[in-house]
């Protein structure tokens, strides 16, 4: 039987404050995801992937030891029949993620991918201003930035601009901005949300990652939520997305045929009172996952 198989990805090397490195195992321990579809017989959770013992925690390396662990790990799983359901850790995690998707879907297709962040994620080292990994995964992703990141899994770019939508996005700098802008990449930043309304945005993104490719996965950065409903996020910020829309939005997911993995990331335990962030996160998979 196919399972909704969850992977945790304990990074926080990619972020200057390494605190959602926590949030996969705080996750586990609270067991809301154990239970996600009424008992639980079709969800397992794997083993939390940690930087091995003995490893520096230099963020580079650190980074792309995690991310080539777990890329490996998303592709057995998808290759396997199940569904990868990951929970990170910073946002650099990403790179693994969606490399292992990549890798799995072989030569049969294009990857979509719906990236729903208050951030572009779109530096690279040349760009940052803060030298922090975890505002690089999409641009590695695209192919752009560090060897020792896009070339894992495979050397080829993971995803191409015209398969990819951003959404929520309210803060970025001029660099990624640019290179995102240049390459074409659909973003749909809140004041557009806020215009048109975030149904019909999500709808819209959701065709568009689907017109040139074989499937698509979402990766949802907690922090595209407004923080004055969900504070248990690694880089709040003002005027996002509330979690209504957003579980309104995922339930379009559930089932969907083409819907190949989901992504939940920046999950900060020890901001998050009452653990009101963690319950929005479960509730979230539970309306999108299958089975």
């Amino acid at each position: 039987m196919k399972k909704v198989e969850i992977i945790g990805a304990a990074c926080g090397y990619g972020a200057q404050n390494h605190a959602c490195q926590d949030g996969p195992e705080v996750l586990r321990a609270l067991g809301f995801f154990s239970a996600l579809h009424d008992g639980g017989e079709d969800v397992l959770w794997d083993d939390i992937i940690h930087l091995p013992h003995g490893l520096d925690g230099e963020p580079l390396h650190a980074v792309s030891d995690i991310c080539a662990s777990l890329s490996a790990r998303v592709a057995r799983a998808y290759v396997g029949g199940n569904f990868p359901l990951i929970l990170g850790g910073d946002h650099s995690c990403a790179i693994g993620t969606w490399s292992g998707v990549s890798q799995a879907l072989g030569g049969s297709g294009e990857l979509g991918l719906l990236w729903i962040d208050a951030h572009m994620d779109s530096h690279t080292f040349a760009t940052t201003p803060s030298g922090a990994i975890h505002g690089m995964p999409l641009a590695c992703l695209l192919g752009y930035g560090e060897a020792e990141l896009t070339r894992i899994g495979q050397a080829a770019p993971k995803l191409l601009p015209a398969n990819v939508c951003l959404l929520g996005t309210r803060s970025f700098e001029d660099g990624e901005a640019s290179l995102l802008a240049r390459l074409g990449v659909r973003v749909y930043g809140m004041a557009e949300i806020h215009r048109r309304g975030f149904a019909a945005v999500f709808d819209e993104a959701l065709a568009q990652v689907q017109r040139h490719t074989v499937g698509f996965g979402v990766s949802l950065d907690l922090d595209a939520l407004d923080p004055s409903e969900e504070a248990g996020v690694g880089s709040p910020e003002p005027g996002g997305i509330f979690k209504h829309e957003l579980v309104q939005a995922f339930r379009r997911l559930h089932n969907h045929p083409r819907f190949l993995a989901l992504e939940i990331v920046e999950y900060n335990p020890y901001l998050d009172n009452q653990f009101t962030t963690a319950q929005a996160a479960c509730e979230l998979c539970a309306v999108a996952t299958p089975f």
